[in-house]
């Protein structure tokens, strides 16, 4: 009877640490998808994918939170019965152990809230983008004062690459006179 965990998270700037320390220490096997999108199904997932290949009956699987195992709730709802159709034992911070019957109805009235309240996030984004592109197109300006939809310019592109080419800089001699990351450097003095 192995203790395994599971820790997921969608972008390569995110860490799985904070994870990890909720959950504690003790785990005879770790699995994680580190910038691996929570709408990808579960068993699509490489180290998902890894966990189901090595996860027995009698083992106990610890999460963080339901939707580290995804954001579809069908999805999260197969992959829990999955789990415990193979007599696996799925721990969730927070929650505790799920078994089956009232377990699994638990685990699909959360799923379904949380697939609800996603779609709900990206209905409230995209009226707020619509807002912002009514406001511009009135004013010059969003409805929050900003000059554009996006990310702020980190500097001014054009006297970047000015600065660069007149001075015969370096990428890190640029970085570091305008405080921009390499990346950006390399963006703005493409052309």
């Amino acid at each position: 009877m192995s203790r395994v965990a599971y820790f997921r998270v969608s972008t390569e700037a995110q860490s799985i640490e904070a994870q990890r320390q909720a959950l504690g220490d003790g785990f005879d096997r770790e699995f994680s998808d580190e910038g691996v999108s929570g709408a990808t199904l579960a068993a699509d997932r490489p180290g998902f994918g890894k966990l189901l290949d090595y996860i027995r009956e009698g083992d106990t699987l610890y999460v963080y939170a339901l939707d580290r195992l995804g954001r579809d709730a069908l999805d999260v709802q197969a992959t829990v019965r999955r789990l415990l159709e193979r007599g696996v034992t799925l721990d969730v911070k927070g929650l505790g152990p799920i078994g089956r019957g009232v377990g699994e109805l638990i685990v699909a009235v959360l799923a379904q809230m949380a697939d609800m309240e996603r779609h709900r996030i990206k209905e409230r984004c995209e009226s707020g983008r619509v807002a912002a592109r009514a406001s511009i197109a009135a004013t010059g300006l969003t409805h929050r004062g900003k000059a554009s939809l996006g990310r702020p310019w980190a500097a001014d592109a054009k006297e970047v690459a000015d600065w660069r080419k007149a001075n015969g800089a370096t990428i890190s001699q640029t970085m570091a006179h305008f405080g921009i990351s390499k990346a950006t450097v390399s963006r703005y003095c493409a052309a």
